[in-house]
């Protein structure tokens, strides 16, 4: 042990299953845990977003204290943040996690580059991902398998991956302490919300941190029958969150779950992992152990660790494609010429749509962080190829601002799968805005806590409230193109073009298409195929009637009503 060490947490915001951080401790005599707040490269972020980061990393500097250390946290650019430390503590080391994400992987260049200069010895281990996604890159002859089932095939010649490390004790910090510093708080303490000029609702859905994630993790793997549950999905940055007891893991299979439930999502265990609060690997494999005990469960894709496996599908494929998280440059991605329509996507992002199932599934996200993962395939169809035509990269950039469980590359695979763009070719499926908010709370209960203007409206107008009498309107106190703005496109009229204009679109670009076209079904709309058939149907019926009356020069001088 003869090496004084900075490990650089980036991700990986734990202590439990740490490879890198363990093999650290095993080779030196002093270690310094050290965190980076890169504020000009996450000025993106939202509050929400940001007050789950420090409360994790208040989490895991108690978690460190406990065990005779401490979390060193600077502010500035990494490189110049080691840069100064490299001297100040005379270091001979640098851990930190493998990432592929563009921004870790030219910032591992930079420190790499240090570390010739100044001849300090680099430490690096996979630990966010379940795979080295080099390793699944290499078995597919040199590159990423660009299919869930091509991906799935090479997955079960890599095998298994491999188990969680031990956890990390205070007998490793004995052995390896990290020095002392009498100013520490002052020079290297956790800011504030109050500090980064932030200001969050008091109400805390989703405490970050390890402890948190760790808790939820052991509560809902117990083999004790739980009433009720929210769904969990790792799909996305598209996760759903359910009570996850032995019997219903073995038996899940991407479950017909309800996106506008009025239950917060106290279960999830996404924000976490896509943190590094928890484990992949961890969670994977106490999965594992739960259906080698099940004579019959689920399997992928559709079962729980067939889930996990889609995020490790998309962090592969973007491991290598170039511009993965934008349509020009992409060569896996259709080229469609989007509208800029500022004002349009503004409308989206505040939720002023005038469609009340819009517009309440993103309060819900500006509020909580969070939404349902087909609530979020519904506002990502609406805004792309169902309603507004804009392009998926702006919708993305929403997403990663506010969800807590946003992702790069499962954020980005999932807008592109969302869009038609990439993944998902039945494009002619198309979420109605109105129809299945309807069918799953006809009483409208989502609408009137996340839209309390629309609170006093009967059930029967509260998806349409612009259809609703003038004294309906009036007595629920909520006129409409007043108090809430009339729907801002006739949802049959714009989808039926859309869909014209997405159909030309895969003609004219079928071996760009063909590229991740998989043979199996959407597994991420298992559960929806007749409502999203019925939207189907619909849309090119509507088609059908406006040919036949062009062919017979009929004119239709009733307004088509907006669904």
């Amino acid at each position: 042990m003869t090496h004084r060490t900075i490990h650089l947490f980036r991700k990986g915001l734990r202590l439990h299953d740490n490879p890198t951080l363990l093999a650290a401790l095993e080779s030196s005599s002093a270690l310094y845990p050290v965190y980076v707040l890169e504020m000009e490269e996450a000025n993106h972020l939202g509050a929400l977003r940001w007050r789950f980061i420090l409360q994790s990393l208040e989490d895991l500097d108690r978690r460190l204290r406990a065990l005779g250390s401490r979390l060193y946290v600077l502010r500035g650019s990494t490189l110049a943040v080691l840069r100064e430390l490299v001297t100040r503590w005379a270091v001979t080391q640098i851990s930190y996690d493998t990432e592929v994400e563009p921004h870790y992987t030219r910032m591992d260049l930079e420190i790499r580059t240090l570390a010739q200069e100044r001849g300090i010895k680099m430490h690096t281990c996979v630990s966010h991902t379940l795979y080295d996604v080099r390793r699944i890159i290499k078995a597919n002859g040199g590159s990423p398998p660009l299919t869930y089932k091509k991906f799935l095939h090479v997955l079960s010649v890599l095998g298994e991956p491999e188990k969680p490390v031990r956890e990390i004790t205070a007998e490793d910090f004995l052995r390896c302490p990290t020095p002392p510093d009498p100013d520490h708080e002052r020079q290297f303490g956790i800011p504030s919300l109050e500090d980064l000029g932030l200001q969050v609702p008091s109400e805390v859905l989703w405490p970050g941190g390890e402890t948190h994630a760790l808790k939820r993790l052991q509560q809902h793997l117990q083999s004790e029958v739980h009433t009720q549950g929210l769904t969990f999905l790792i799909i996305s940055t598209t996760f759903m969150t359910y009570r996850l007891h032995q019997g219903w893991v073995a038996n899940f299979s991407k479950p017909r779950t309800v996106p506008n439930s009025l239950l917060p999502s106290t279960t999830g265990l996404s924000p976490y992992i896509s943190l590094g609060c928890l484990s992949v690997r961890t969670f994977y494999h106490r999965l594992s152990s739960i259906y080698a005990q099940s004579r019959n469960h689920s399997l992928p894709p559709v079962s729980l660790q067939g889930q996990v496996l889609w995020r490790e599908f998309f962090y592969t494929v973007a491991s290598t494609t170039p511009n993965f998280i934008r349509m020009q440059g992409n060569p896996i991605c259709l080229q469609i010429d989007w509208k800029h329509d500022p004002e349009a996507l503004e409308k989206w992002r505040t939720a002023q749509t005038g469609f009340p199932w819009i517009d309440a599934i993103m309060t819900q996200l500006r509020e909580e962080g969070w939404i349902h993962h087909l609530a979020r395939h519904a506002v990502a169809c609406f805004l792309t190829r169902g309603d507004l035509w804009i392009s998926w990269e702006e919708g993305m950039k929403v997403f990663e601002e506010q969800l807590l469980d946003a992702d790069y590359s499962v954020n980005a695979g999932n807008w592109m799968w969302l869009s038609a763009s990439a993944f998902f070719h039945k494009y002619t499926r198309i979420f109605c805005p109105v129809r299945f908010g309807r069918r799953t709370d006809p009483d409208g209960q989502y609408l009137r806590k996340y839209l309390p203007v629309l609170k006093n409206f009967p059930s029967q107008y509260i998806y349409e409230p612009w259809k609703a009498p003038e004294d309906v309107q009036l007595s629920a106190g909520c006129v409409i193109g007043k108090d809430y703005p009339h729907p801002m496109v006739c949802h049959l009229e714009v989808s039926q073009k859309n869909l014209a204009l997405m159909r030309q679109i895969h003609a004219e670009q079928q071996n760009t298409a063909q590229l991740t076209r998989d043979v199996s079904d959407d597994p991420m709309e298992a559960g929806l195929k007749r409502e999203l058939q019925e939207e189907e149907e619909l849309i090119e019926g509507a088609e059908s009637n406006d040919t036949f009356k062009r062919l017979n020069n009929e004119v239709d001088h009733q307004s088509r009503p907006c669904r």
